[in-house]
């Protein structure tokens, strides 16, 4: 098999050259990415098609943004319905729409009921753009909640978060992130989080003071290196919780909507956090939308009119996307396509391993896969795959991260097992 497929020219949006790309790029934009030369034209299923119609197969799914497949053609019709139809402008929040209205009661409803030891009142969701917006609502929750309910004094609020955890990039979320070049040089950083090492309940007993108020966890960590933690690790936050009156909030934007073989990646440990964040994927990749979902009870008593607002968030032409890709996501089982799917290429990429003198250890769940790397280089690994014909990045410098969109099929998955063959085993 040759490494990419020829097509007819793809010219996408413009009739620019590559080099005419990476000029204008490179003048007129911020270097805040470290770019593989790759320029898509168009993206469909798995696959993305670069101008002279070389066929790549995309490995990453824009981190867990492209789950449903690029341009599903469920979502995108429904997309393009709504604005033929001239209902997906973005409109003033003082009125109300019926995208919005549909969109919030299937996400309410998608989730379990968030928080159950405060009473099963339903979920409430409050929708924003990018994963990070619906962080920092999380973050608002606690606090909040620390203050309302515990008593504590406003400012003093402390939440607990993990080493190497990723949540996004605005000031108070680099603020307790482990990496220096999130926030070198951004400072004054936001106070109020306290970091412990992921997966050591132990650490977390031990940072718990009287203004705890939460924590903030990523039930599996993809920008830190693909972790899982241990078994019971989520269980014993949720005790945690419960024992000393912390709210638990789950961001899931990369891991969930059925990356790691579950609706929620926190059902592998059969818990309920008290509050759920989603992203990416929401949308079927193709507009911004999060979602911040918990119970309706905690949703009343931290928002109240003026607390919170967003100009885009939850605004029509995004919430069509949602409630069609949440459709896609229960009518074409995709987290069970990801369970089943996942555990055969998991297996698959093991025995590559098996034989191979670069792979330290293969970890994942579902379609979220790392393959870590003795020598810790794994870009080099990721730009020999590149010009085989497969689009991967890798993880915390150490791990090629594998994780497709959800839709991959055999064949697809024949063509990514090969080229990583050819790779690791040399």
């Amino acid at each position: 098999m040759t490494p990419m497929k020829k097509l007819q020219d793809f010219t996408g949006f413009s009739d620019k050259t590559d080099d005419a790309i990476f000029h204008m790029e490179n003048d007129f934009g911020a270097h805040h990415y470290e770019r593989i030369q790759v320029v898509v034209r168009h993206a469909r299923g798995c696959w993305l098609t670069d101008d002279k119609g070389n066929k790549y197969l995309d490995c990453l799914a824009a981190y867990s943004a492209a789950n449903p497949g690029h341009h599903h053609p469920a979502i995108t019709g429904a997309v393009m319905d709504a604005l033929n139809g001239h209902y997906a402008s973005v409109l003033s929040n003082v009125v109300f729409t019926d995208p919005l209205g549909v969109f919030l009661s299937e996400a309410a409803r998608f989730a379990p009921q968030m928080a159950p030891r405060f009473g099963n009142h339903g979920n409430k969701v409050l929708p924003k753009n990018g994963g990070v917006e619906s962080v920092e609502t999380a973050i608002k929750t606690m606090r909040y909640y620390g203050f309302k309910q515990k008593g504590i004094p406003d400012g003093k609020q402390e939440i607990i978060v993990f080493n190497n955890n990723f949540h996004g990039r605005t000031i108070s979320v680099v603020s307790f992130s482990s990496s220096k070049k999130y926030k070198e040089g951004f400072g004054p950083l936001t106070p109020g989080f306290v970091s412990v090492e992921f997966g050591s309940i132990e650490a977390v007993k031990n940072a718990i003071t009287p203004n705890t108020c939460g924590i903030l966890v990523e039930p599996f960590q993809g920008e830190g290196g693909m972790i899982i933690p241990p078994k019971g690790f989520l269980a014993g936050l949720r005790q945690l919780c419960d024992e000393n009156d912390l709210l638990l909030m789950a961001d899931e934007i990369q891991v969930g909507m059925g990356r790691t073989g579950k609706k929620f990646c926190f059902e592998h440990e059969n818990i309920v956090p008290d509050g759920v964040i989603l992203g990416k994927a929401l949308s079927g990749g193709l507009v911004p939308l999060s979602a911040f979902i918990t119970n309706t009870k905690l949703m009343d008593m931290v928002f109240s009119k003026g607390s919170d607002g967003s100009t885009f968030g939850g605004y029509p032409l995004a919430c069509v996307a949602g409630t069609a890709s949440l459709k896609v996501f229960e009518e074409e089982n995709l987290a069970e396509q990801s369970a089943q799917k996942g555990e055969i290429l998991k297996k698959r990429i093991q025995e590559i391993a098996d034989r191979s003198l670069h792979v330290k250890e293969v970890r994942g769940k579902g379609l979220f896969i790392g393959i870590e790397v003795k020598d810790g280089n794994a870009m080099d690994f990721c730009r020999k795959l590149l010009k085989l014909g497969l689009v991967v990045n890798d993880s915390h410098g150490h791990t090629i991260r594998i994780s497709p969109p959800l839709v991959i099929n055999e064949e697809e998955m024949d063509f990514l097992v090969d080229r990583l063959e050819k790779v690791l085993i040399e």
